[in-house]
């Protein structure tokens, strides 16, 4: 059965690693989340500025933690402690970080990125900003088309998002999204990457394992 598995990863992993890298994107698939930790470890350099985008794949893999052993700057707006505006301040220094690390809400197979934010915070990023991107994806993430890929963030992402955020929202209930009017909704901006954005300097690494929401 794990056979069976492991060929379904690599080959969807594989296609849509082949469509980023059309799309002009860096890309490159993994089979383990070993392998490609490794692979991240090597674009960590002592002193560099590393902006997190809230990513709870990249919280998984606890790269955040690799970071700071290797004596990088931390730029994450979670970090427990602060303030409202010590939060703000670190949005906006991430955008001008030496690498900017996130995953994105779905992949699809011809290599487009699909995310929803927000503050924007996290999409105005992976558009421009960073001296380097780097978005890391598990094998959940990939869909079919860019229709599936907002029926995965309405019926997965979201609600799971919405849910460990305490956000009083009506998915937190349903389970899936209700397309809500609340002051608390996180669902306000929406983006798509048909192609590598022109001026950055843009990596996807895709993992055979499922990771985040």
């Amino acid at each position: 059965m794990q056979e069976v598995h492991s060929w379904h990863a690599e080959a969807l992993g594989k296609q849509a690693a082949a469509s980023l890298v059309k799309n002009g994107f860096t890309a490159e698939y993994f089979d383990t989340r070993e392998k490609l930790i490794k692979a991240v470890d090597a674009m960590l350099a002592p002193g560099m500025s590393i902006g997190f985008g809230g990513s709870m794949t990249v919280r998984e893999l606890g790269i955040l933690d690799k970071a700071k052993e290797r004596g990088c700057t931390i730029l994450d707006h979670n970090a427990p402690g602060i303030d409202a505006e010590t939060r703000m301040s670190i949005l906006r220094k991430q955008l001008t970080a030496d690498l900017f690390i996130s995953s994105t809400n779905a992949l699809t197979l011809d290599g487009e990125l699909v995310n929803v934010d927000g503050n924007g915070n996290r999409v105005a990023a992976l558009s421009f900003g960073p001296k380097k991107i780097l978005v890391i994806a598990g094998i959940n993430k990939i869909v079919s088309t860019l229709d599936d890929a907002f029926a995965r963030i309405e019926l997965t992402a979201s609600p799971k998002n919405n849910k460990r955020l305490n956000k009083p929202n009506p998915c937190t209930k349903t389970g899936y999204c209700m397309d809500c009017d609340t002051d608390t909704r996180i669902c306000r901006i929406y983006s798509i990457l048909k192609r590598k954005p022109a001026a950055s300097d843009f990596t996807v690494l895709i993992v055979g394992e499922a990771l985040g929401f």
